[in-house]
């Protein structure tokens, strides 16, 4: 009885915040590409502002454990500011797009009430992007943080509140899962909106997808990085060091595994040490092994801490390891049974060597059909066909070349990618989409249709070179 209490209980609250949603969605449905646009600008401001963002990540870092406080600052500021930056053109009210000589009208028009699970490695960044996100295209949205990151999520709320009011906006427009979030109401709150996009658990991920609810889910990480024999190797440890270490290794984005080819394989393990890393020897690996990974889990002791941190939890006490920036552990294998060889969410990279390209290219995939597969894969290097054949092979939607992997794969302001927090890892990953996620996923397009000059091929057109090729032209 006290199941289905709970259950009665979880889809009334959540159903009254539907109900406010939508009458709010219903008013802001009505505003023009202008208005919308400041309010997309008032809600980014409400992570922005120094003050605020100094205090959510302050507090983000308090009730989570994760991370570091000036590391969340830059991530909250960056991340923010290159949305709006990619939305800044972006048309999302009326026409967007006119196809004449297709007789083609694109209209925008939003999908509703939507539901976004939030994770606690970033629990002010991820909710404002997707808030800005579906404000952006005339939605209403009702946050489902983790119970480590509502806190933080909770105080975010409360600014973007009071920059909506600054606007004229309504404030039902965003707003948060009753305290303490609980799984039962996350479940209803997927069940009762319109349209369910989830970041972190592949549990909260599954069950989205379960849920009856049209949604957008994103796979996990466990990016390989292959340095090979042209590399910049200074160059690659600084940016891979940037990196690995940038908020404790909190973004599923970061280097996981360094894949180096022999004919470098001194050299950029030197390069990685002058830039901080220290390679473990075979009895401080297993010592960390075993202090890292609690039950066949990730212990919470250890993840997004930074290395001197681990190495005292660890009860590693050689010198070095007490100033490290991250730490190097050599592996040789891929499976459950070598957890080195997963996802780590740590300043710890597992090291790999290969023979030639062809090697690193294997122990690349292999790494990824473990776990992290379709999310992406990085290389150093000078050779445009080691890029080229990553692309044209490699299970992932991402190549990320000569760069920072965790800063450009969810966007930089020196690349293309759309600025996101959330990478759709494509069926690869068990996902519906292959890209970043962006404001087009929180849109409807209506399209007009109208008569153009017919253009109706012959058989002959189509079928000609077909049946002249294989003699079938007197069939």
């Amino acid at each position: 009885m006290s199941q289905l209490k709970d259950t009665s209980d979880a889809r009334a609250a959540v159903a009254s915040l539907v109900a406010r949603a939508r009458m709010a969605q219903a008013e802001y449905e009505h505003y023009g590409q202008r208005q919308v646009d400041e309010v997309v600008t008032a809600v980014a401001w409400a992570l922005v502002q120094p003050e605020r963002n100094r205090q959510l990540s302050e507090l983000a870092v308090e009730t989570t454990g994760l991370g570091n406080v000036e590391d969340k600052i830059t991530k909250n500021r960056r991340k923010t500011m290159g949305l709006l930056r990619d939305l800044e053109q972006a048309k999302s009210v009326g026409v967007i797009r006119e196809l004449p000589e297709l007789g083609l009208v694109e209209i925008a028009r939003p999908v509703g009430v939507v539901g976004a699970v939030v994770p606690s490695t970033n629990p002010a960044a991820t909710p404002a992007n997707k808030t800005i996100n579906a404000l952006k295209g005339r939605n209403a949205i009702i946050l489902a943080p983790s119970p480590k990151g509502q806190a933080a999520c909770t105080l975010l709320l409360e600014f973007m509140h009071a920059e909506l009011d600054r606007v004229g906006a309504p404030r039902d427009l965003v707003q948060q899962l009753p305290i303490p979030v609980s799984k039962a109401t996350t479940y209803e709150l997927m069940n009762q909106v319109d349209l369910v996009v989830v970041t972190g658990s592949q549990n909260n991920v599954r069950s989205a997808y379960s849920s009856g609810t049209p949604a957008v889910g994103v796979g996990a990480g466990n990016v390989p990085v292959i340095i090979d024999e042209s590399a910049e190797l200074d160059d690659a440890a600084r940016k891979i060091t940037a990196s690995k270490t940038f908020d404790n290794a909190t973004s599923c984005s970061s280097e996981n595994s360094l894949v180096i080819l022999d004919a470098v394989y001194e050299s950029a393990i030197a390069a990685l040490e002058r830039s901080g890393g220290v390679m473990l020897t075979a009895a401080e690996k297993q010592q960390l092994e075993a202090a890292m990974w609690e039950d066949g889990s990730l212990s919470r002791h250890i993840i997004a801490r930074a290395a001197p941190d681990i190495a005292r939890r660890a009860g590693l006490t050689r010198s070095e390891l007490q100033s490290a920036s991250f730490f190097m552990v050599e592996e040789q294998h891929v499976g459950k049974e070598y957890p080195f060889s997963g996802e780590k969410l740590s300043p710890v990279l597992a090291i790999y060597r290969a023979r030639d390209f062809e090697a690193a290219f294997e122990q690349t995939r292999c790494l990824l059909d473990h776990q992290g597969k379709g999310h992406s894969c990085g290389i150093h290097t000078r050779n445009e066909a080691n890029i080229r054949r990553l692309g044209l092979e490699m299970p992932v939607c991402r190549v990320i070349v000569n760069q920072a992997h965790a800063f450009a794969n969810g966007g930089n302001f020196d690349n293309g990618l759309p600025f996101s927090l959330s990478m759709g890892c494509g069926t690869w990953g068990q996902n519906s989409i292959s890209d970043n996620m962006n404001y087009r996923h929180y849109l409807n397009i209506t399209r007009i249709a109208r008569t153009i000059p017919p253009s109706e091929p012959t058989m002959d057109d189509l079928f000609g070179a077909y049946l002249q090729k294989h003699g079938l032209a007197d069939s």
